[in-house]
């Protein structure tokens, strides 16, 4: 893999030399470093650091190419980090890890780090299994508040978090009750932890909760993690606050690309290589550009209507691009909506009904505006609309309200309609629905100029 590299200048190279020395070097700073580097060269400052640092650099998300850059350690160095980090993030890596680098290192990890990745990789992506963590803090009914405190401490360094303790029937092992670890220095030591915990009302989801609803369930019940349940209410992990960001910035990022008429770039804009930009813009741009040709066809089966009437032309562009806008408004808005729950599939006919008198009013206040400005150039003199400027006036005003209409309602219907076929409703993008309103609005605007103008300039 080539990685563009951008080289350090010599006052920043002095002071990372000197940071190094003197071991200050934060990890942020680090990461930043690493990423400004090729794959190799990442590979051989990871493999120069302490484990400890070395950790906290690959448990982070923001490290671009974590995959290539731990396929390109020595194996034996590999391994051994690979076992102390976290079992989610060492499926995220082998996740994105070349085939037989993955099959290599899996090979040579211990049975029960093996077990717990390859149980978190078999989840589908966007559910809450994919994303959750199995190092979590529980304790069975049995114990007091001081032997949980002290259990708590035992195994601190190998838990996501100790905000979240979860209790366990100390028979069958099922999920019971959750106790935070404010709740628990606040009690005597002697105390029961079931005395302390809460056993009502405990939030869970499973393993294959879509992320969306794990990220809408935590901030509704303000938790620091949400735990993972099987059907058994068996513990299989928790979802954290921050990998439930990482998620969001993630998707938030891909849904942007998306929406800007692109196929999601999964890597850094200045990481992508040209032939890898060029692959995924130019399948959009063409997709769009044979939908805009339609464009063409429409104005060659209203050509005789354009020679009669050539002053019908002065106004597509205003047509055209007030219906794409309405429609990348209304998309944009029930994107956003599908996204953070406040709508369901099931809802797309209240949404049309509120489209459907909005989309009106905007098209009369649009077409008010547009009519307004042809008389006014008319009765100016800066422009002469012929004989007939009031009905080409009215065409206008009539063509905007039926465009406007048309934009809102397909803009809106069209993300529930990709929902209903399982695609990502991000999909709907804005050039995507400006260019099926722009075909659809020549047509509404020359239907409109007939019906008008039929014995008069047509």
């Amino acid at each position: 893999m080539n990685i563009q590299r951008f080289p350090m200048n010599a006052g920043n190279k002095a002071r990372h030399l000197l940071n190094d020395s003197l071991n200050v070097v934060s990890v942020s700073e680090r990461i930043e470093q690493m990423n400004r580097l090729d794959v190799e060269e990442a590979a051989r400052l990871l493999d120069s650091l302490p484990q400890q640092k070395a950790l906290r650099v690959i448990a982070r998300p923001e490290l671009n190419d974590a995959a290539d850059i731990i396929a390109a350690l020595p194996s034996e160095h590999a391994v051994r980090l690979l076992k102390a980090t976290a079992h989610d993030r060492v499926a995220d890596i082998f996740q994105d890890m070349n085939e037989r680098c993955r099959v290599a290192i899996f090979a040579r990890l211990d049975p029960a780090t093996a077990h717990a990745v390859e149980h978190l990789m078999a989840y589908p992506q966007r559910t809450a299994g994919s994303i959750m963590t199995t190092e979590f803090v529980s304790v069975t009914d049995n114990f007091t508040v001081g032997e949980t405190l002290a259990h708590v401490r035992k195994v601190e360094n190998a838990s996501e978090t100790v905000y979240a303790i979860y209790v366990l029937d100390q028979i069958s092992k099922r999920l019971i009750g959750v106790v935070s670890l404010r709740r628990l220095i606040t009690v005597p030591s002697e105390a029961s932890i079931l005395s302390v915990a809460q056993r009502d009302g405990v939030v869970t989801a499973t393993g294959l909760t879509p992320q969306e609803e794990v990220a809408r369930m935590i901030r509704r019940n303000n938790l620091l993690a949400l735990p993972i349940v099987d059907e058994n209410f068996m513990m299989l992990g928790i979802v954290t606050v921050d990998d439930v960001i990482d998620t969001m910035i993630a998707d938030t990022t891909e849904d942007a690309q998306k929406f800007g008429g692109m196929e999601a770039l999964g890597k850094p804009y200045m990481q992508i290589s040209f032939a890898g930009m060029i692959k995924k813009r130019a399948g959009w741009l063409a997709a769009l550009f044979l939908g805009e040709m339609l464009t063409a066809s429409a104005m060659q089966y209203f050509e005789g209507e354009l020679e009669k009437a050539v002053v019908l032309t002065l106004f597509i562009p205003l047509i055209m691009s007030s219906g794409g806008n309405s429609g990348s408004q209304a998309t944009s808005l029930i994107i956003r909506a599908l996204a953070v729950g406040e709508l369901k599939l099931s809802d797309w006919w209240r949404v049309a009904l509120r489209e459907l008198p909005t989309g009106i009013t905007l098209g009369a206040i649009l077409g008010l505006v547009g009519f307004v400005r042809i008389a006014m150039w008319q009765h100016l003199g800066l422009y002469n609309y012929g004989d007939h400027w009031l009905l080409v006036g009215f065409t206008v005003f009539a063509a905007l309200i039926g465009i406007v209409t048309f934009g809102s309602m397909a803009g809106s219907m069209l993300p529930f309609l990709l929902q209903r076929l399982r695609l990502d409703p991000a999909s709907a993008s804005a050039p995507a629905v400006a260019t099926l309103v722009d075909v659809s609005g020549l047509v509404i605007y020359f239907t409109v100029a007939l019906v008008i103008l039929s014995g008069t300039l047509l």
